[in-house]
Parts: C-alpha cells; sequence; structure tokens
C-alpha cells in the first residue's frame, strides 16, 4: 500500500494564500513562512479530501458563511501565551488604577484585551487588579481566532503551563481539577464572570461604542506591517478614555506611527486627559 503524497504547495498558491490572510487579518506572510503554511494547513486539506491548496481556496471563497475563511486565519494564526507575561506591565496597571479617579470614586474600571489569545493575559490582569484591593473590573477580552477564544472560555489549564502564578494566587483564584481531571485547574467562576469574550478582527474594528480606562494588545502588531499597525493603533487609541492607558509587547514600537499617546514607561502608553 502506498501512503498518498501531501499537496505541494506551489509559488502561486502560496502568494494567493499570503495576499488573502494579509488582507483579512493584517498578518504578513513571507517566502520564508512556505513551511509553516504547508504544515497547518495540510489537516485540512486532508480532511476536506482537497488535492490542492488552489482547491482550498475556491472553497473559502466559495463559502458565503464565511466559516471557512475563519477556520483558515484560525490555522495561520500563532496563539503563544502564559499567565503574567511581561510582568511589570501588570504592576504599573495596579499602580495607575489604585491613584485612578474611577477607583476612588468606586466606578467600575472598563478594560480591553485586544488580541487575548487562549485567556492567560485577561485572567493575569483581573488578578493583579483584585490582588491590589480593585475590586470593580469589567473586561472586553477579543481575538480573531475562535479555537483560542474556546479555550478562553473555557479557562482550563494545564498545572505545567502555570508555573508563573504565585501559589497563593493558583489557591485563590482557581479550582484544581480532581480524579479525570487532575492535573488541571480552572479559572474560579466569580472571575471568568469579569470577563466578556468576543471574535473581533483587528482589522475591522470602526467602533466598539464604549472607550476603556486601560488597553492590552501585546503581541499581535509584531506580525503587521507599518501600514497596518498604523490603522490598528489609531483604532486603539480612539478607544481610550482621556487619560486611559495602552500597553503593547516590549518585542514592538510605535516608532514610525502617528499618534497622540504619551510614553510612560517601555511599551506603555497614555492617552491625554481631557
Amino acid at each position: 500500500m502506498t501512503t498518498q503524497e501531501p499537496p505541494r504547495l506551489t509559488d502561486g498558491e502560496l502568494r494567493a494564500i499570503a495576499k488573502l490572510v494579509y488582507e483579512k487579518s493584517g498578518i504578513v506572510l513571507h517566502d520564508g513562512k512556505r513551511e509553516l503554511i504547508t504544515s497547518r494547513l495540510q489537516k485540512r486539506l486532508r480532511h476536506l479530501g482537497l488535492e490542492s491548496y488552489g482547491a482550498y481556496l475556491k472553497l473559502v471563497a466559495a463559502d458565503a458563511s464565511g466559516a471557512e475563511l475563519v477556520t483558515l486565519l484560525d490555522s495561520i494564526a500563532t496563539n503563544h501565551t502564559h499567565f503574567f507575561r511581561e510582568a511589570k506591565h501588570f504592576d504599573l496597571l495596579v499602580e495607575r488604577a489604585l491613584a485612578s479617579s474611577a477607583h476612588k470614586q468606586g466606578r467600575e474600571l472598563q478594560g480591553w484585551c485586544a488580541a487575548c489569545s487562549t485567556g492567560e493575559e485577561p485572567y493575569t490582569i483581573l488578578m493583579s487588579l483584585l490582588e491590589a484591593g480593585v475590586p470593580r473590573v469589567k473586561m472586553l477580552a477579543s481575538d480573531m481566532s475562535t479555537k483560542a477564544l474556546a479555550t478562553a472560555r473555557q479557562a482550563v489549564y494545564r498545572l505545567e503551563r502555570m508555573q508563573e502564578v504565585p501559589r497563593p494566587l493558583l489557591h485563590k483564584y482557581f479550582q484544581k481539577g480532581l480524579g479525570a481531571q487532575a492535573g488541571l485547574a480552572r479559572v474560579h467562576p466569580d472571575v471568568r464572570r469579569m470577563v466578556e469574550f468576543r471574535q473581533l478582527n483587528l482589522l475591522e474594528v470602526s467602533s466598539l461604542g464604549q472607550t476603556f480606562d486601560f488597553i492590552f494588545c501585546r503581541n499581535v502588531m509584531i506580525y503587521f506591517d507599518k501600514a497596518v499597525q498604523q490603522r490598528v493603533v489609531a483604532m486603539l487609541e480612539r478607544h481610550l478614555a482621556p487619560g486611559g492607558y495602552l500597553f503593547i509587547a516590549h518585542s514592538e514600537s510605535l516608532n514610525g506611527i502617528s499618534h497622540g499617546l504619551t510614553t510612560i514607561a517601555p511599551a506603555a502608553f497614555q492617552r491625554r486627559a481631557a
């Protein structure tokens, strides 16, 4: 018995996939991403019984529901994150939140985690604020990936992936699995209720109908070129309340991007107060 050879990704198909992904998500796929595209889409082609990437692109274009496009983008997107990643940002957020007029007046803080991946970041934000005595917080957490959002909503994580969570917080904010669930932990319901998860493509957001006291948008703009970064930063700035804060990753920069934000710390910015 012979094993069928996997489809070969031609140069034309590579360019067509890269063009579609860029137009729909802003993610730049250069020629060096051939292996990544192949490894992530091969299984989908096999599942659908398709013999070429060109046939798959035709299927995506013909799907009026857009579901297959979402599956394609889910496959390409990289969702790597962990609890308390770049921890100094959470310390800075706590410091600024405690000093904010919203907290002093007892108003609920509004936050947006704009690329929440599998949920570790919004849950870290909430744990940090709750521990500091900021109990009134409401989070919007969004991502383009439906697969990542499913994990975030479920809020179940393997204990070996939670080495960065201080033990007291692990006991306080997680429920450890027993029996068949041993080795797993789930975020406490009281914390989960503070987050609304929503599928959003940052390129398609014009207005969410509200502004936020803080926005985290970390480790996503590294996949964008300057033109897309400009669009995303302008959109995020519009969604910051006066005096609100924007956090990006330390590997990212707003150099060459037009904005009206003030740098307050590495990869942290503030919108001018009204």
